[in-house]
This record gives C-alpha cells, sequence and structure tokens, in this order.
C-alpha cells in the first residue's frame, strides 16, 4: 500500500510519499511560503535526488497539492506513475477534542468534528480540513484518514485531564486538558518498547518530546495516564517562545495592566519561554547554550529554568507510574542535545539513574541507552517519525485485522468518540 501523508500548516503544506509494504520512504517535501509572497516547492526522493521551485503560481492548497502531484507522477524524478498509485491519504488534524479517541476515515461526521475543535485549535484546525478537501477533489476516489495530535492521550482519567474549575466549563465548553505531540509519543513508546524488547502493553515510560515546542506524558501499559500540554498547547514545559505552566492570575494582571486578549496570547506564545528569559533574541536552544558557554547568566538563567521544568515533571510522573521502564527524549533537542540530557539526567540520582557520558555524546540522532548499567531504570534516546506514525495509522484504520489498536479507557462524557461510529 501505498500511503500519502499531509501536514497542512497555515502557510505550508507537507507530504511524505511512503510504500507501506516494507515501510519505505518514496519522496517528501513541501510547499512554503503558501498564500504569500514567492511560494516555494522543494522536492526529495529517497535516494536523495532534490528539486526545487521558486515563484509559483500558487495561492491555496488546492494549486499547492497539484505542484506536488506533478513531482510524484514526473517521468524523471517522479516515484508513481500516476495518482491513483496512491491507495490511502493521512492527514495530521491538531484537535479532535473529545470525541475523536482514534484515526478515523473522514467523513461528515469527522469534518464536523474537526470543524467543532477549531475554537480550541483556530491556527490548526482550519489549515488542516483546507488539505483534506483540497486531498478530495485530487483524489475524488482516495480514503482520507484523519490521524488526531490529541488522540493517543485520551486514554487519561478525570482526575487528570480536569481542571478544578467549575464543572459546567467543561461540560458546557470543554474546557480540559486534552495533550498535543500525540503521534511522537505514540510513535516512540512503541519504538522504546521494540527496543527494550517489553511488550507494548507492559511497558511504563516517561516520553519527553523536546523541540521548539515541548511536552511529556506517562505512559502506563501502553496507554497515557497524564501529559504536560493541556486544552492548548501552551501548558507545561518551558518551551522555544512559549511560557509553559504559569499562575493563571498573571493573565488577569496583564489585562489589568491594559493589554488586549491577542496581546496577550501572543506574548505568552510567541514571546516567552527561552526566548522571552534568556535576553538574547533567539529561542533555539543551540544558541541559548552557545551564549551560556560565553558566560551569559540571562541565559543560563533560561536554560536552568528549561532543565528544572523537564526534571520536576519526570519526577511527578515517575511516582504517578509507580516506577518506569525508561525516560524516554525525542525531537530536535531531545535527539540532538547531549548537553541538555546531561543536565537532566544529572539531577535525578535521587531516583537512582545516572549517566554514561560517552553513550550520551556518541548518540546523536540515533536510537541508544544512555543511563549507567547500574541505573534502576533507563534514560532512552528514540528518534520521533510522526509521518512514519500517521502511516502506519492509516494502515491500521483501513485493515484493523492486521494491527488492531489499543482499547481506549471508558469515559463520563456523553460525547460519542469517532472510534465507535456506526
Amino acid at each position: 500500500m501505498k500511503v500519502l501523508v499531509i501536514n497542512a500548516g497555515s502557510s505550508s503544506l507537507k507530504f511524505t510519499l511512503y510504500s507501506m509494504e516494507n515501510e519505505t520512504m518514496l519522496a517528501k517535501g513541501q510547499v512554503e511560503r503558501l498564500g504569500l509572497k514567492d511560494p516555494r516547492l522543494t522536492y526529495k526522493r529517497n535516494d536523495g535526488k532534490v528539486s526545487e521551485e521558486n515563484n509559483l503560481p500558487i495561492s491555496n492548497y488546492g494549486d499547492a497539492l497539484k505542484f506536488i502531484c506533478e513531482k510524484l507522477t514526473d517521468p524523471e524524478i517522479g516515484v508513481i506513475k500516476r495518482l491513483d498509485d496512491v491507495q490511502a491519504i493521512g492527514h495530521r488534524v491538531v484537535h479532535g477534542g473529545e470525541r475523536a479517541t482514534r484515526p478515523a476515515v473522514v467523513d461528515e461526521h469527522v469534518k464536523n468534528i474537526i470543524m467543532d475543535c477549531i475554537p480550541l485549535a483556530p491556527l490548526h484546525n482550519p489549515p488542516n480540513m483546507a488539505g483534506i478537501e483540497a486531498c478530495e477533489k485530487i483524489f475524488p476516489e482516495i480514503p482520507n484518514i484523519a490521524v488526531f495530535d490529541t488522540a493517543f492521550h485520551q486514554t487519561m482519567a478525570p482526575e487528570a485531564y480536569l481542571y478544578a474549575v467549575p464543572y459546567e466549563l467543561y461540560t458546557k465548553y470543554g474546557i480540559r486538558r486534552y495533550g498535543f505531540h500525540g503521534t511522537s509519543h505514540n510513535f516512540v513508546a512503541r519504538a522504546t518498547a521494540k527496543f527494550l524488547n517489553v511488550p507494548y502493553n507492559s511497558i511504563n515510560l516517561i516520553t519527553c518530546h523536546l523541540g521548539n515546542g515541548c511536552s511529556m506524558a506517562a505512559i502506563a501499559n501502553g496507554a497515557v495516564i497524564d501529559t504536560t500540554m493541556g486544552m492548548t498547547p501552551l501548558e507545561g514545559l518551558v518551551m522555544g517562545t512559549r511560557c509553559g505552566d504559569i499562575d493563571p492570575a498573571v493573565v488577569i494582571r496583564l489585562a489589568e495592566l491594559g493589554q488586549s486578549p491577542a496581546e496577550i496570547d501572543k506574548l505568552l506564545n510567541k514571546k516567552s519561554g527561552l526566548l522571552g528569559v534568556s535576553g538574547i533574541n533567539s529561542s533555539d536552544m543551540r544558541d541559548i547554550i552557545a551564549a551560556v558557554e560565553k558566560g551569559d547568566n540571562q541565559a543560563l538563567r533560561a536554560l536552568r529554568m528549561f532543565v528544572r521544568r523537564i526534571v520536576k515533571y519526570i519526577g511527578a510522573y515517575y511516582a504517578l507510574l509507580n516506577g518506569t521502564h525508561a525516560v524516554v527524549f525525542t525531537g530536535g533537542i531531545g535527539e540532538y542535545s547531549a548537553y541538555i540530557r546531561e543536565k537532566v539526567i544529572n539531577k535525578l540520582a535521587a531516583l537512582n539513574i545516572s549517566l554514561d557520558r560517552a553513550k550520551n555524546e556518541s548518540c546523536i540522532g540515533s536510537a541508544g541507552i544512555i543511563s549507567t548499567g547500574s541505573s534502576s531504570w533507563k534514560a532512552v534516546v528514540m528518534p520521533t517519525n510522526e509521518e512514519l506514525m500517521i502511516a502506519r495509522e492509516v494502515v491500521s484504520t483501513l485493515k484493523p485485522e492486521e494491527d488492531p489498536l489499543p482499547t481506549m479507557s471508558t469515559r463520563t462524557s456523553s460525547m460519542r468518540p469517532v472510534g465507535d461510529l456506526e
């Protein structure tokens, strides 16, 4: 089966084409500056051949997809002969709320769920829907499968996902913790279980997705019991430009000082985190570390805040799980920054885990155990692959007998989940 994976953002359309018989990436790329001046298409085959085009007449997702399809079927650089060689399309959809507990074939009901969740993800769900609609026009007979970032976290119990606010805010408006980066947490949890030779439904993990956006999940017997991001991706860890956990009264105070909701939203999402604290006009961890090594105390303060928040959640999740097989590092920082991993693990000595510094230094962008053999649990680096996870979810949705989906926990909500569609 050939599966096309689509990730439609506010100004980009990313794609990856897989042959799922052996999970081979055939081609990938993206259209950037979608709807802006000078759109750009980048196309790369699995043999490394690259094609780039600028100033294309692209104004919408349909235009972008047409150019992508031309590349995929091009006699010289294409990887398929015709469009109907694609047998299914998987779409990243950021928010599915409570009603989307697993991937689903897109129909009107699923579209309504995506649209209903726009207030919870106003920057993401509209372009996600636009990508689906573009594919429906160009691939009219091909099934589209929505894979929700929030779905993997829907095994949390009410005491984990509810906020301590009046209960009617949850029942009327859906105000609760949803969690994000679910596709990444799902991939690395399964990959780590295989790597450690532990049955997936028996493994306990603390997964750390650390990039410009950061989140963690506590996974018990293969199911999420807690996660750091909340109703939106703003809660939890210190991130590149997002503040993470703060006193809600900070928002009230900012409003009292005359800031509008839009200004507060921009400040907390775009001007905070490492960027806001470090004082170096960068949210890139590599720049933060470089500044620290030059003696910049403000950058050091930002780095310490970043590490401290991760350690704090690892400790909490270790207790919730009553012990764990491993803490797993993934994402751009998690996979490539031995420096940050060392800072984190060195603060976990009370939990009887220690770093093998040589293994940590050599494990850059590849899977490996970086804790010492004498540790009572493991520290693991596991590269993520969200696109491949989406493609796998597509296959398991269309052929459930080949790869059964995990059973989801029963929830008290009266909303009907996608997984229970009649």
